[in-house]
């Protein structure tokens, strides 16, 4: 009956009664249709509004919840595999963890139309306490760089490298095809005074990731700079986030910390003429005929 009311390019939401009832009334199943030609503002626009609707149907009467982008995935035999991929504990193929991660990061966030600002929560992965060690050694200035990954399995920080590095060797550490969190101790001079600043940065080489690997990476960040700076006491000065390390360099980071300021406007300068257009023409006033 469900695949009769949907249509092809066209997503909708869709509440399945089931004949079983708890507290609060008959249970329902959920379904979100959102096909894969769909205009990229309808399909934006059903996401944000998906947690608000499961809210204001009443959370506690969904029994079950499907997500499908082709007829196969909410018809009667789409809904038999959910049930059975629910209950096996084989892995995950890698379009489902996308979307197994899409439904996590959804669990906090609640907007609709009018909403002016998203409310999504941050990820909080735990620190191993290796990182913690080189956090502490990099506060008492025995190191001055930091490395770290998330263990997508795990879901842990991971230290990567901990090293004593100067500015111009810092590209060299960037993986090409991961993302990766570094923490590194600025050390300059600024108008002839000596200052050490730590520098936050993200780098995310571009589509070279999976989805997951970026959502996460993007979840955990604030979360884990909250953290680094409760263990040592400090604030982290400057946050930056890149996806080419080519761009790194001292001069990068002094305007990242140092912003230049705006020298004023020059003064109007009359453009020169083109070039080759001739000597200047020179007039001569015509006597008077009367």
């Amino acid at each position: 009956m469900v695949l009769s009311v949907v249509e092809d390019e066209q997503p909708c939401y869709i509440m399945f009664r089931l004949d079983s009832q708890n507290d609060l009334g008959y249970q329902w199943i959920f379904i979100s249709w959102c096909p894969d030609f769909s205009p990229v503002k309808q399909k934006m626009l059903y996401a944000a509004t998906r947690s608000t609707m499961k809210k204001e149907f009443g959370g506690g009467q969904i029994k079950e919840e499907l997500f499908g982008t082709t007829h196969g995935d909410i018809s009667f035999q789409g809904f038999k595999k959910y049930k059975t991929a629910q209950l096996a504990p084989a892995p995950l193929t890698q379009q489902e963890e996308d979307l197994e991660m899409i439904k996590k990061t959804e669990i906090n966030t609640e907007i609709n139309l009018d909403s002016k600002h998203q409310t999504l929560k941050g990820v909080a992965f735990p620190v191993t306490s290796e990182v913690q060690k080189k956090i502490h050694d990099l506060s008492q200035g025995l190191i001055s760089y930091i490395q770290m990954s998330l263990d997508l399995k795990d879901e842990i920080v991971n230290l990567e490298i901990a090293d004593d590095l100067k500015v111009h060797e810092l590209a060299s550490r960037f993986p090409a095809d991961h993302a990766r969190y570094h923490l590194f101790n600025f050390k300059h001079t600024h108008e002839g005074d000596y200052m050490e600043n730590l520098v936050f940065i993200y780098s995310m080489p571009g589509y070279k990731c999976s989805i997951k690997e970026r959502m996460l990476y993007s979840s955990c960040k604030s979360p884990l700079v909250d953290a680094i700076e409760q263990m040592i006491g400090v604030e982290i000065v400057k946050k930056i986030e890149m996806d080419d390390p080519k761009e790194l360099s001292e001069e990068y980071l002094q305007d990242q910390l140092h912003p230049k300021k705006n020298v004023a406007a020059q003064l109007f300068v009359k453009p020169k003429g083109p070039k080759g257009r001739g000597p200047k023409r020179m007039t001569r006033n015509q006597p008077s005929t009367n």
